[in-house]
């Protein structure tokens, strides 16, 4: 072997760090069910209970990990939903919808299955379709409501708030 070869072998290898070092893993996602028993003891009640949040966090959100402590607070002063905040800088925010006592004691005046009209509506502007309710609830309830696409079938499910019997709207803030 030459000299210059057994020199070079003898040398140890500079890679840069990024060849070799470990793969830094993935920031990890927010707990949801930390979200949930979070939002439940804000406000005293369990989810699908009175006053409590309507329905778990959607299982599908991918939240980045939070390193400060979630802020909570009531999204409007109907109480109709809870604002949870992640503060660290670039954060995310979730609107978590809870159940109105009233609406919980009230007799339901629209019922799974029923047609309603739903209406997105918001500053300066309002439409409407036709929809076919998912849950049955009583005026200010909160409900899913799926829209019917043209009479070929069913649309995507969104969260509505019940005005009237027959009527669901969605407002944009």
């Amino acid at each position: 072997m030459s000299p210059l070869r057994t020199a070079l072998l003898a040398l140890p290898l500079a890679l840069p760090p990024t060849l070799y070092a470990p793969v830094a893993q993935a920031a990890p996602f927010a707990s949801l069910d930390q979200i949930d028993y979070a939002v439940a003891g804000f406000t005293g009640a369990g989810i699908g209970q009175p006053r409590g949040a309507m329905l778990p966090v959607d299982r599908r959100l991918r939240l980045a990990a939070c390193q400060a402590p979630l802020a909570l607070s009531w999204r409007t002063e109907r109480r109709d939903a809870v604002l949870v905040q992640c503060p660290d800088a670039g954060g995310w925010h979730v609107f978590v919808p809870v159940q109105a006592q009233a609406a919980a004691n009230a007799a339901p005046v629209v019922l799974r299955g029923e047609a309603v009209s739903l209406i997105v509506s918001g500053d300066g502007f309002s439409v409407s379709q036709p929809g076919e309710a998912m849950d049955s609830g009583a005026v200010g309830a909160w409900i899913r409501v799926r829209t019917v696409k043209d009479g070929t079938g069913k649309g995507d499910p969104v969260r509505a708030r019940i005005v009237r019997p027959g009527l669901a709207e969605v407002p944009v803030d």
